[in-house]
């Protein structure tokens, strides 16, 4: 009783929330659910005839979340996912709500779920996964998460909570992550990178990690691909890269996206995507380890995996006033990196306009920004402007890095349209923004009607 009461609250809330234009329900919903029935979560997975996946990292987890629910239902299941990115216990409740109908009965196989970092050991507790995929570890939100050790505990907390037959998808490029799933070695899976091509010429100097996990001595990189992501060992101890069970031998970038050629087992795949970047054949890869761990044909996934386009605010391309944009959310000092590095590789030579905020979800230590090398944006020639509440704070690091912002504009909204107005017509332009200045644009964006609301993508 208790539980039908939850799902006919939640779902009438999430509802009045949609018809009254208060938002998608991606959240609150899923908090009033729990707190009439703290189960809920429990007692919903439970019906799941294929069970849940869940997903963590730092970066990139709501990409491989969309790569993966997308190739499962390619595969004809019926798929439950937070696709609006809402991956709190509550996100995760109002997605389970989303699915479930008035008499409580679940339209779905399967979930896949994205999971924020803290929340992991509580998810994994209550939902029991069949597979939990670790992306990677990377410092954000000093003020909330700590350094990474404290993330790191909490992770080895939930992998406590796994059952015993459960398959651990993890990134062998991240030292830290394979020293922490080093005892699931009979039912790990893992992926990473190989092509030279894409590999960083040294460690970048804001790398979050340099020193083994195991005994603390200094790791040697024979390839640093992402931030301290590669092929490394450590100098005194045995720990090194674990050879990958999926692997990218080879990561072009196209005009149309990525072309990666994919290796597991004796046979090698040749993988299109629309995406671009080295952190998205991190995603691509992560994706297809967990679809073949789940016994996906490559067949269906290969083809499925070509036709995902961009999540919300990830590469997410829309036309504004004759403009073309393409929106890029940064929130810490290698995703930052990575977009600048995107920039830089497309060579398409756009005015920049990046939108730092610091409200709770974002971070409110902004002091990761002085770690991001910006440096590397004055090899584009492009004029770059600021906005957002910590507007100033960027342009004092932008001119540190030696480039003068051509605008520094006050809050979203009208830093975009001030910003838009310095275009030539049929321009183009780059907008980098944090997670709460990505949320107003988008929202802003579905208001002009040049672009869906964020959580009905």
């Amino acid at each position: 009783m208790t539980t039908r009461l939850a799902i006919v609250t939640g779902r009438i809330v999430a509802w009045a929330m949609r018809r009254s234009g208060l938002g998608g329900g991606t959240a609150l919903p899923g908090l009033i659910a729990l707190r009439l029935a703290p189960d809920l979560l429990t007692t919903l997975a439970r019906k799941l005839s294929s069970g849940a996946v869940v997903i963590a990292g730092t970066n990139g987890k709501t990409t491989t979340a969309r790569l993966l629910a997308e190739s499962l239902r390619a595969s004809g299941l019926h798929v439950v996912h937070n696709r609006s990115g809402s991956n709190l216990p509550r996100g995760i409740a109002a997605t389970f709500l989303e699915a479930t109908d008035w008499l409580g009965r679940l339209d779905g196989d399967i979930a896949v779920l994205e999971v924020d970092e803290f929340a992991l050991p509580a998810v994994v507790r209550a939902v029991k996964p069949r597979m939990l995929v670790l992306l990677n570890l990377f410092r954000d939100q000093l003020d909330r998460y700590g350094e990474l050790e404290t993330i790191a505990r909490t992770w080895r907390r939930a992998l406590d909570e796994l059952l015993p037959d459960a398959t651990v998808v993890v990134n062998a490029d991240d030292p830290i992550l394979a020293e922490l799933t080093a005892g699931f070695q009979e039912r790990r899976w893992t992926f990473g990178l190989e092509d030279p091509a894409v590999a960083l010429p040294t460690l970048p100097h804001a790398a979050d990690w340099r020193l083994c996990p195991r005994c603390g001595a200094s790791l040697e990189y024979e390839r640093v691909f992402l931030g301290h992501l590669g092929r490394y060992r450590c100098r005194a101890c045995a720990l090194a890269r674990p050879a990958p069970t999926v692997v990218a031998r080879t990561v072009r970038q196209e005009p149309a996206g990525l072309a990666l050629d994919v290796d597991w087992g004796n046979r090698t795949f040749a993988v299109r995507s629309q995406l671009s970047g080295v952190y998205n054949a991190y995603n691509l890869v992560a994706a297809m380890s967990a679809g073949f761990a789940l016994g996906l044909a490559p067949e269906t996934l290969v083809p499925a995996l070509a036709e995902v386009p961009a999540a919300f605010g990830r590469q997410e391309r829309v036309r504004l006033a004759g403009r073309e944009l393409t929106l890029l959310l940064i929130k810490n000092p290698t995703g930052f990196n990575e977009a600048i590095r995107l920039l830089v590789s497309t060579k398409r030579h756009c005015p920049v306009l990046i939108v730092i905020n610091d409200l709770d979800a974002d971070g409110r230590d902004v002091s990761w920004l002085w770690d991001v090398d910006l440096e590397a944006l004055r090899v584009l020639s492009v004029p770059v402007s600021t906005g957002g509440i910590r507007s100033g704070e960027i342009a004092l690091r932008l001119a540190y890095a030696g480039i003068e912002p051509c605008g520094r504009y006050p809050g979203v909204v009208e830093a975009l349209d001030r910003w838009l107005a310095t275009l030539p017509p049929d321009g183009c332009g780059w907008v980098l923004a944090t997670y709460t200045a990505m949320l107003e644009l988008r929202r802003e964006l579905a208001r002009r009607g040049v672009a869906g609301e964020f959580w009905a993508q």
